[in-house]
């Protein structure tokens, strides 16, 4: 190696680290000059980019190799940390907007495996049955091993109609699957509401996108309208929820808070610490709640969560969440490419800090599939005896209509850990109203 390139080198990277070199020291000082990079650090990096672009088996340009160094160099710090390019970076503006092309699947890198964290909601993702915590290990025949992210999030982006086949690695089954799935436009409708009962409400959020906290405003002015009153009681769905913007779920705690802390972010050491508050104004009244989670609500689900349960404003049913518990903030660059960076981690308004921990729900519940029990012969019943007495008269309560028990049957097989959370409600409902 020449000493013109080594030189050049060391002034590319001198610059790129915005540091000063001085000769003849074992140390290169940063600005504040409170930490140093050791010069033989840099000497071993230089050498090895001269000796790939050397002698690698084909040509490779020195932008390429600086581009591959820094993207090897913040995926190393965490998951979720990157460098995104001029067209990732615009991919990801647009995935904020809740509009964009491909499966509907939030996924992480594992082990050199993508990992399903959620997929959304009627996408063809959740139509095919993928589930949190599923290991994506081939993209039709190219192996996962080896790609970036990136490369695997473009390879299952594509012209909404075309297919893509997923080999699927899923815990407690003996081989992987394969699942063909036909790529669509992903239009993700982050609100959904219905009344379960007259005068309890049901809002599920899949994703927390810019708009999360006005249309969930609109959301419970929709359902008390529907409901033709205030609503005694709302079970919020945050289940296989994978997050999005802190500010928006931010929003989204406070419409159910009339005060007090949502959560706050502390970066390196403690420092920075920065408080999020509820303001005044209850959109549900005071009315009780359950939130339901599962193992693929992540990051701003476990902020909802943790902060209704820490102000004792909901109860928290399910599995527990995730455990994303860190800040990503995201820099441009000059050049247009972007970086995205893990800067702090977040924190319940009572000091719990969900990174790799998640929300411990207040009451666990599994899901399980329940199907009615068919009997032959019934029990014998008083009404059915001969000379029995009438039954006294009674007046019209006005209470849940007859059907009610049809409908319980039909919730309780299509959503076991919604049905319950429907009685949990009702049981606070009863007890509030008993106070």
């Amino acid at each position: 190696m020449n000493s013109k390139g080594h030189g050049g080198w060391f002034l590319l990277l001198g610059l790129l680290l915005g540091v000063g070199l001085s000769v003849g020291q074992g140390v290169l000082a940063d600005r504040a000059g409170t930490q140093k990079v050791p010069l033989d650090d840099i000497r071993n990096f230089v050498e090895i980019l001269e000796r790939v672009k050397q002698e690698y088996v084909e040509p490779i340009d020195e932008g390429t190799l600086i581009q591959n160094a820094v993207r090897g160099m913040l995926s190393g710090l965490d998951p979720h940390s990157a460098y995104l390019d001029a067209s990732e970076f615009k991919e990801m503006q647009i995935n904020t907007s809740g509009r964009f092309g491909g499966l509907g699947i939030e996924v992480q890198m594992e082990d050199g495996f993508v990992r399903v964290v959620a997929p959304i909601d009627d996408t063809p993702a959740a139509k095919a049955g993928l589930q949190p915590g599923d290991l994506i290990i081939k993209l039709d025949d190219t192996q996962v091993k080896g790609l970036t992210l990136n490369d695997a999030v473009n390879r299952m982006r594509g012209e909404p109609g075309t297919s893509i086949r997923l080999t699927i690695l899923r815990e407690k089954l003996d081989a992987p699957f394969v699942v063909t799935l036909t790529r669509d436009v992903i239009n993700v409708q982050s609100i959904k509401r219905r009344v379960l009962e007259p005068g309890y409400g049901y809002v599920r959020i899949t994703q927390f996108r810019n708009d999360a906290g006005k249309d969930l405003e609109d959301a419970l002015k929709k359902l008390v309208s529907e409901n033709k009153g205030p609503l005694r009681g709302l079970v919020l769905d945050l289940r296989n929820n994978p997050g999005g913007l802190l500010t928006a779920a931010v929003e989204v705690a406070d419409v159910f808070q009339d005060s007090g802390l949502v959560v706050y972010t502390q970066g390196r050491n403690g420092a920075g610490r920065q408080n999020f508050q509820a303001r005044p104004g209850d959109d549900l009244l005071g009315a009780p709640m359950v939130v339901l989670i599962n193992g693929g609500s992540a990051s701003a689900s476990e902020i909802v969560a943790g902060a209704l349960q820490d102000n004792k404003r909901a109860l928290v049913v399910g599995t527990r969440s995730f455990g994303k518990g860190s800040v990503q903030t995201v820099l441009p660059l000059p050049s247009g490419d972007a970086i995205k960076l893990t800067t702090a981690r977040y924190y319940t308004p009572n000091g719990r800090s969900i990174q790799a921990e998640g929300i411990e729900p207040d009451i666990p519940l599994q899901p399980v599939k329940v199907s009615r029990v068919e009997q032959a012969i019934g029990p014998v019943r008083e009404s059915e005896l001969s000379g029995r007495l009438a039954p006294e008269a009674k007046p019209v309560s006005g209470g849940v209509p007859a059907e009610a028990d049809e409908a319980d049957g039909g919730l309780v097989a299509a959503d076991y850990q919604l049905y319950e959370a429907l009685n949990l409600l009702k049981g606070m409902t009863l007890l509030q109203s008993r106070r």
